[in-house]
């Protein structure tokens, strides 16, 4: 933050402070908020001289009463920190990567927080094109965009748009990145979401070095649209200046009276100056990534260079300012906005992605720590919306873990009675232990019973109900809850109970209910386990070796490797070696072999990430002795 600015709480992204499991935060409804959309009448008005334009005046897929909430329902749900990557500076608010769907994960965030957005959305080009990484999740959500065609996804990527627009602050803007697929039908709905004057540019990426196929019967496509919107007319803005690939040499000019003239040497003849920079057009010069490029390339078809993005913060940001990408992929976005010195939000639905995306951040922020140049670098953290791991989760602290179930099952923590854990409405709730081997016993059961029994609304409004969570019950304990229950026949000392389990279905039941015909809520609320990762190595040659990883157990059924990461100089942060985070082979397949030549003989220390398709992440660390 600047020197002298005063620090406003909507300037800092709510970041995990005491535990690593962050209940939802109090968002209100958010589609009753007057200035959501610009006055559509007024807007859509044609002139006279145009007649009638045939067109809507809201945007797709919006409801005047629930506005996206009709086809995506709100789901409040609570993160999960997975990881914290530390760069000696705790005291600082971290930033985030989240793992989820971002339209869910941007509803919870606070409004008028963000500085700058930039996302690089599927283009509607075609979902095998899309699809870049294979997790289950990201191929359920592609093919959820392509129902209904055209108007299906321009509904999918509207609500996104919306909760964009609510997040930026009021001097911020948002570039969206398109090719010629959709970038048309956005403009129109665009214009719709933030009204025509906040329009501020079509950018042009021209990429000049892309190779094209000469027998198509048209002209080489060799360029992409970025659309600039603001959220006011104040927007953050710096005009940069680019070098000219040649120097112009030009006439001196300088106003006199308000008018340009040649500025005239001592002989009187004209001056001259040379030119060697020009101000930032809409047009980008910038090539493509080339697979030869090993530099900042990850490796997957879709990546953008990391000089289309620095153009994008340097010209609507300054440092200290919040930028977010909600569709980060490689993570090109948050890498450049971490060089730059501006703190950064990202998520994406693909866990591979994320995994990419930490690498290469810790990577460079861990660079910058150390030239220890300028501002202390923050953490960040990775985040999990949604899809949960069970055995960190397992292994929380006892209130940590109470109050993610609680709120993850809908229900309020609450302890100011005895014995009670949280209420969902008016029925009370107690929560097992975290561990996955405990089992809830009778006299638990029998115990929550009687702590029911002592509550006023059992006494005065004759409520007999009460919930239990836990991962698993004990014989005896199911027997115990069915005695309580047969009293109801003949004794009023009965109590009903429930017994949930945490990772079946019944307990995410009341998310799954919210699906609608285009929001598939099923696999939110699920648990999955980490791989069991085995690495074995053999030398082949001097100081080279290769290491597998074809013995790693996958523990989430029906789940396959979908990709190996490799760091084969392991210090306080898993940073893979480059050319090591995203192995392909000739289709496209996950590589579970690396090959690798050390730079020296001696010690080292060697680790590995293995992602499954279902989100399930596991690490193993090993010693080396190179010879």
């Amino acid at each position: 933050m600047p020197m002298g600015k005063k620090k406003n709480k909507r300037d800092t992204i709510t970041g995990p402070s005491k535990g690593d499991f962050l209940p939802p935060p109090d968002v209100p409804d958010l589609d009753e908020a007057s200035d959501a959309l610009p006055l559509q009448e007024d807007f859509w008005r044609p002139p006279v001289r145009f007649g009638s334009v045939p067109v809507e005046k809201e945007p797709l897929g919006w409801d005047r009463r629930r506005g996206f909430k009709k086809h995506y329902p709100q789901v409040m749900l609570p993160t999960q920190v997975v990881e914290r990557v530390s760069f000696g500076h705790p005291e600082l608010e971290p930033n985030r990567l989240f793992w989820g769907d971002n339209l869910h994960v941007m509803r919870q965030l606070p409004s008028e927080s963000i500085d700058l957005i930039y996302i690089d959305p599927p283009f509607f080009s075609g979902k095998q094109y899309n699809v870049i990484f294979g997790d289950k999740n990201e191929l359920r959500s592609f093919s959820d965009i392509w129902e209904g065609g055209m108007p299906g996804y321009l509904i999918w990527l509207n609500a996104r748009l919306y909760e964009m627009k609510r997040l930026l602050k009021k001097t911020g803007c948002i570039y969206v990145h398109l090719d010629w697929h959709a970038v048309h039908y956005v403009k129109v709905e665009m214009d719709k979401l933030f009204g025509p004057a906040s329009f501020r540019n079509d950018i042009v990426w021209y990429y000049y070095n892309k190779m094209h196929d000469r027998r198509k019967r048209l002209l080489p496509r060799a360029h992409d649209n970025i659309l600039v919107y603001g959220k006011t007319p104040e927007v953050v803005f710096n005009q940069l200046d680019i070098p000219l690939e040649t120097p112009v040499r030009r006439l001196a000019r300088k106003k006199v009276n308000g008018r340009a003239v040649n500025v005239h040497g001592d002989d009187g003849k004209c001056t001259y100056i040379t030119k060697d920079t020009r101000a930032l057009d809409d047009i980008w010069r910038i090539p493509m990534l080339q697979p030869a490029d090993k530099s900042y390339r990850i490796g997957y078809p879709t990546e953008k260079p990391w000089r289309l993005l620095e153009l994008v913060i340097q010209t609507s940001s300054n440092p200290g300012d919040i930028v977010a990408d909600l569709f980060c992929g490689g993570g090109t976005t948050p890498f450049v906005a971490q060089q730059h010195r501006r703190r950064w939000l990202a998520c994406d639905q693909s866990r591979v992605a994320v995994a990419i995306t930490a690498d290469r951040i810790a990577g460079v922020a861990e660079q910058l720590s150390l030239d220890g140049v300028g501002k202390p670098v923050p953490d960040f953290t990775v985040e999990h919306w949604g899809i949960y791991e069970a055995k960190r989760l397992s292994q929380a602290p006892i209130d940590q873990f109470r109050e993610f179930v609680l709120r993850a099952f809908g229900a309020v923590p609450d302890d100011s009675e005895p014995g009670i854990h949280g209420r969902k409405a008016a029925i009370p709730v107690w929560v097992g232990e975290p561990s996955q081997r405990s089992q809830v016993t009778a006299d638990e059961v029998k115990e929550f019973a009687n702590a029911i029994r002592k509550t006023i609304r059992y006494k005065q409004d004759n409520l007999r109900d009460g919930i239990i969570l836990a991962w698993a019950f004990r014989r005896d304990a199911i027997e115990a809850a069915d005695r309580l229950r047969r009293l109801e026949k003949t004794d009023l000392n009965f109590i009903r109970l429930d017994m949930i389990r945490v990772d079946e279905p019944q307990f995410r039941a009341h998310i799954a209910s919210l699906s609608t015909e285009r929001a598939d809520y099923s696999s939110f609320l699920t648990f999955v386990q980490p791989p069991r990762v085995e690495v074995g190595w053999k030398r082949l040659s001097d100081k080279t070796y290769v290491f597998d990883v074809s013995e790693t157990a996958v523990l989430n059924p029906g789940a396959k490797i979908i990709n190996v990461q490799w760091d084969f100089n392991y210090g306080t942060n898993f940073t893979s070696t480059p050319g090591y985070s995203f192995i392909r082979g000739a289709k496209k397949e996950p590589v579970l072999q690396a090959q690798y030549t050390f730079p020296r003989t001696g010690p080292f220390r060697i680790a590995c990430k293995v992602q499954d398709d279902l989100g399930g992440e596991g690490m193993w660390t090993g010693q080396i002795d190179v010879k």
